[in-house]
């Protein structure tokens, strides 16, 4: 598991603030005055990242994590809270604005080859991002950036003319690291940059971009399925659930002694690598599906599906709230 120390002596890189993202997804029903319906992807998370610190985002598909990643470069609108980088508020920026801010935010993507332009070579997909951001710089120089770019991540440089479809997966997410990776960033926002490879390649792709952290001084905000490997990169996690946030802790507080049912749960279910103490352990079972963002449960959003729920899970909407230094839980039963 990651050692690092929490970073918390200086300001945040990255400030989330009660964070929404919002889809308007129609009407319910074909007539003019028919009440239009707000899917609600991300519905007030908060949470900070230091400079050289990876925070680890989990939860089961549809909980809103990729809608909140691609909120954090733009490509997503933010309809409520704040998210402010280096001191400068994400929200209300032009396009030329954030495309100023972009150098210092990057992102890499779930799926290595669709994220790649098929008709544009790997040296091209590379030194596109330095051409826009560095417009005057020459062509050897941005030749020579590649190329040294590209041996950082694992890319000898006689393939700089090859195309996407040329590459394995774990090849092409590493053309997509290099990407990220030219402008010299401050943060990277990985989505799920693992989960399309083969188990072996994920851990070569993990140890690069522990190794690129160390070196180049970046920060991650690092989304996954898989809480084995959040529990390997993350300095802190937040656990999500229908857009919401229901714990946030460092890693090893919130692996060792996780306060929400769903937490534990999630836990419940990561395979253990001795034989034994997998067949004997206590997986806690989780029915049902979640519900509809466009219809979320009243009160608690997780209550439906809790084993804990009662009555007052349905009355009053849990907030956020503080158990321990650094150990915050959304749960009227985190205690019992």
């Amino acid at each position: 598991m990651n050692s690092r120390p929490l970073q918390t002596a200086q300001p945040a890189l990255l400030e989330v603030r009660d964070l929404k993202v919002t889809f308007n997804v129609g009407r319910t029903g074909l007539l003019p005055w028919a009440s239009p319906r707000l899917l609600r992807a991300v519905d007030g998370v908060s949470f900070s990242v230091n400079a050289g610190e990876t925070l680890g985002i989990v939860g089961e598909s549809g909980c809103g994590k990729s809608s909140l990643a691609r909120a954090l470069v733009g490509l997503n609108p933010i309809a409520g809270g704040e998210a402010v980088f280096r001191g400068r508020s994400l929200g209300n920026l032009s396009k030329q604005q954030w495309q100023d801010v972009r150098a210092d935010i990057q992102m890499i993507f779930q799926d290595p080859l669709s994220s790649l332009d098929p008709r544009m070579t790997i040296g091209d997909i590379i030194a596109e991002p330095l051409q826009v951001q560095r417009p005057g710089m020459g062509r050897r120089e941005v030749s020579a950036e590649v190329e040294r770019v590209m041996l950082r991540v694992g890319l000898l440089s006689n393939v700089i003319n090859r195309y996407p479809h040329e590459f394995s997966g774990g090849q092409c997410q590493r053309v997509g690291i290099a990407r990220a990776l030219i402008v010299k960033p401050k943060l990277i926002i990985c989505d799920e940059p693992v989960s399309a490879l083969d188990v072996s390649i994920q851990a070569q792709v993990i140890n690069l971009l522990m190794d690129l952290q160390y070196s180049e001084g970046l920060a991650l905000v690092f989304i996954a399925h898989d809480l084995a490997v959040v529990k390997h990169i993350a300095d802190k996690v937040v656990v999500m659930y229908l857009g919401r946030t229901m714990e946030a802790a460092p890693t090893n507080v919130l692996f060792d002694s996780p306060m929400h049912p769903y937490t534990s749960a999630l836990l419940s279910a990561v395979p253990l690598p001795d034989p034994e103490l997998e067949r004997n352990k206590a997986v806690q079972i989780l029915e049902g599906d979640i519900p509809s963002p466009v219809n979320p449960p009243s009160g608690c959003v997780f209550r439906t599906r809790c084993p804990k729920a009662d009555d007052a899970c349905a009355a009053s909407l849990p907030m956020l709230s503080a158990i321990a230094e650094l150990h915050n839980v959304a749960c009227l039963k985190a205690h019992t």
